[in-house]
């Protein structure tokens, strides 16, 4: 086996996803194995792990196995290394904007459920503090 391919576990230790969620991500088309061993084992690239990383990323926004797809076809295309014709590049750099303020408008609901839960956290300690104990 090459030193540039990894087996199943350490991909699974190096992006914190279980062989069971790459095993789905492989079955839904996000990521397939670059290679097999001679005894049938999955291997991985470095290219691997960076669209396991991408998916494991976009994963908490909540954005559906689709969308996830739709991402890694547009960023396949871009760095397929093809010369692209420029209507086709513009539409792919949008659909990615597109991507991002999705992201960002997420990131911003986050923050807020954050300070929410904080502010609920304050809340409780006060709460605890001002109890008398028995």
């Amino acid at each position: 086996m090459s030193s540039e391919h990894m087996q199943i576990g350490e991909v699974a230790a190096r992006t914190e996803l279980s062989l069971r969620t790459i095993r789905h991500y492989e079955d839904s088309g996000l990521v397939t194995p670059s290679a097999r061993s001679q005894g049938g084992f999955r291997l991985y690239t470095e290219s691997d792990v960076a669209r396991l990383m991408v998916v494991r990323r976009m994963k908490p926004f909540g954005f559906t196995l689709d969308e996830m797809r739709d991402l890694l076809a547009a960023t396949d295309r871009l760095d397929s290394g093809e010369e692209l014709p420029a209507e086709e590049h513009e539409e792919l750099l949008e659909r990615i904007r597109g991507f991002e303020r999705a992201a960002h408008r997420r990131v911003a609901d986050l923050r807020t459920q954050l300070a929410r839960a904080e502010e609920f956290a304050v809340t409780l300690a006060e709460r605890l503090t001002r109890t008398p104990a028995p």
